[in-house]
Formats: structure tokens, C-alpha cells, sequence
């Protein structure tokens, strides 16, 4: 599977072996999807908003990477049936703490202990129809991405005004 296999070949190039700068995998990633898939559709573009040097360790970047690797085949299978112009956009950030006042930012006593996460991945393809729903899906890809987004206690909310976006929310412990 060409997610796993570009986490391999990042560990290996990067001087850590037990996190990875996930955005550049990212890059990499959607990279050789649009080359495999858009040989045929040369009129799908891409937007790519990822936040700089966000590393995850293998136990989120793996599944994560699976997840994206789904969801993007999928825009690409079925968003697009007709030669027309189409987008596929990926945003990556990491959340600020909202809830929190200004005094509380500033003392290191009440420092937060998970980083939140948004990923989103959108295109303005076909859209899904109103009667598929995520929960009591029957298609394996789509099975396999709520496994692997519960297995990391990730949200996934299923957008669809213009397009299809899903946007998957995710915390992670500092390591200390």
C-alpha cells in the first residue's frame, strides 16, 4: 500500500525513527495519488493547506495516512464522472485552545496536554447522496476509514453543501 510504503521511505530519509514530519508526507502522498489517478483527467486540480512541520508518531501516522489515502481515491473514483474541472483540497492545522483565557495562556502551570488536530478533505465533485450514511455504510473503503479514525478517537463529520468534505477532528498526548 503506497501510504504505508511512503512512511517507510520518510523514517528512513528523516534523522528520527519514531515520528514523522506528517505534512511533508502528506505532500508526498496526495503526490503520487494525483500521478496514478489523474492520467486519465488531467482537469482535477489540487489545493494543499498544510500546516508546517506537524509530526506525528507511527501510531497516528499510519492509520491517518490510510485514511487519506482512501478518501482521496474515492474523490477521484466517483466526485468526478464527467471530464469537467473538478478540485480536490486538503487542509491540515494544528487548533488553538480556545476555551482558554489569556491569563491562563500565558501561565506554564495550565499548559495544555493534547495537541487538536483538523484534516479536511473536500472536493466540489458530484457529492454524495443524501440517503448514504456514514454510520451503516456497506463499502469496505469507507468502513475501513470510521475503523482506523476510532481506533484513533478521531471525529468524522460528512459535509456535503458543494461537493463532498469531510473533516476529521483528532487529539494527541504530548510526549513528555
Amino acid at each position: 500500500m503506497l501510504s504505508i510504503t511512503l512512511i517507510h521511505e520518510e523514517l528512513y530519509e528523516g534523522e528520527e525513527t519514531d515520528s514523522l514530519n506528517f505534512s511533508e508526507y502528506l505532500e508526498r502522498l496526495v503526490d503520487n495519488l494525483f500521478q496514478t489517478y489523474r492520467s486519465g483527467n488531467t482537469s482535477i486540480s489540487l489545493n494543499m493547506d498544510l500546516e508546517e512541520n506537524i509530526f506525528f508518531n507511527m501510531d497516528i501516522a499510519v492509520p491517518l495516512g490510510i485514511v487519506v489515502n482512501e478518501l482521496i481515491s474515492n474523490s477521484f473514483k466517483h466526485a468526478f464522472p464527467d471530464p469537467d474541472k473538478g478540485t480536490i483540497q486538503i487542509k491540515l492545522f494544528k487548533e488553538e485552545n480556545a476555551c482558554r483565557t489569556d491569563k491562563e495562556l500565558k501561565s506554564k502551570a495550565n499548559i495544555n496536554e493534547n495537541k487538536n488536530f483538523t484534516l479536511i478533505l473536500s472536493d466540489n465533485g458530484v457529492g454524495i447522496p443524501e440517503t448514504f450514511k456514514l454510520e451503516h455504510s456497506d463499502t469496505l473503503g469507507i468502513q475501513l476509514v470510521t475503523t482506523l479514525l476510532e481506533q484513533l478517537d478521531a471525529s468524522l463529520e460528512l459535509k456535503r453543501d458543494s461537493g463532498t468534505e469531510f473533516v476529521i477532528k483528532f487529539s494527541i498526548p504530548d510526549r513528555k
